[in-house]
């Protein structure tokens, strides 16, 4: 339907601009319900070097984090500042001390480590680390004080205080772990500069998109967009669904 000059009608240019943004949605779940090989390529390597950097960062963040929410010891002021000051560092610089690190000329070139997955999961979990670390000292610090005292009187010995103290933080745990994960899968730079965004290797989803969207390929970037929002989306189905039946 044409335009009207009075503009009661629809406009054409506007007509245009929606059927442009409906026909991308529409090839992408082409690309998607295909099973489109590069754009599966990029899904694989983002949820690889995801995992790879979640592991490190819960295995060493969480405990580091415990420690520093519940215990008392000289500097830990200090170090509770630092953590959170790591919240605010640029992933820019993650990157490039990340990238010199394993560069030819870096300490740790004999890893061979840049441009691959493995390398680019070092830089995300550097990203993921301080926030699993401040999120578990910080679920720690708001648990119930009673709880500890409690559990000292009734005879409890130093692991079953820990061990209840982790149970009655462990939704905010989880908190802190899908947190960290939505941070780390849609990291651009890191991904970019360590792992070089080389197709079919390591060009994760979020690189595809700035790449696919910079060439004009729109319906790429939109079908990558739509498989991170179902990840995002999956991971925090999963954690209500836990909520709701450790509650019921």
């Amino acid at each position: 339907m044409a335009g009207r000059a009075d503009g009661r009608g629809p406009s054409p240019r506007r007509e245009g601009h929606m059927d442009y943004i409906l026909d991308g949605f529409a090839v992408a779940l082409r690309l998607l319900l295909a099973g489109d090989p590069e754009t599966f390529s990029a899904v694989w390597a983002t949820l690889s070097s995801s995992a790879l950097a979640m592991v490190v960062a819960l295995c060493v963040g969480m405990p580091c984090g415990f420690a520093l929410g519940f215990f008392s010891f000289p500097g830990r002021r200090v170090a509770r500042l630092v953590v959170d000051t790591m919240l605010c560092f640029p992933t820019v610089v993650i990157g490039l001390l990340v990238y010199l690190l394993l560069s030819r000329r870096g300490p740790l070139a004999d890893l061979e480590m840049l441009f691959t997955i493995p390398g680019m999961a070092v830089g995300l979990a550097l990203l993921g680390l301080p926030i699993v670390m401040a999120l578990t000292a910080l679920a720690v610090e708001q648990a119930d004080g009673r709880l500890r005292q409690t559990l000292l009187t009734l005879g409890a010995d130093g692991w079953q205080v820990l061990t209840a103290t982790l149970w009655e933080v462990r939704f905010h745990l989880l908190g802190a772990g899908v947190t960290a994960f939505g941070r780390i899968v849609s990291e651009v730079g890191i991904s970019m500069m360590v792992g070089g965004n080389i197709k079919w290797h390591t060009r994760t989803i979020t690189t595809a998109i700035a790449l696919e969207t910079g060439k004009g390929e729109f319906a790429v970037g939109i079908a990558l967009g739509l498989v991170l929002l179902g990840i995002a989306f999956a991971i925090n189905l999963m954690l209500a669904f836990l909520r709701r039946r450790a509650r019921a």
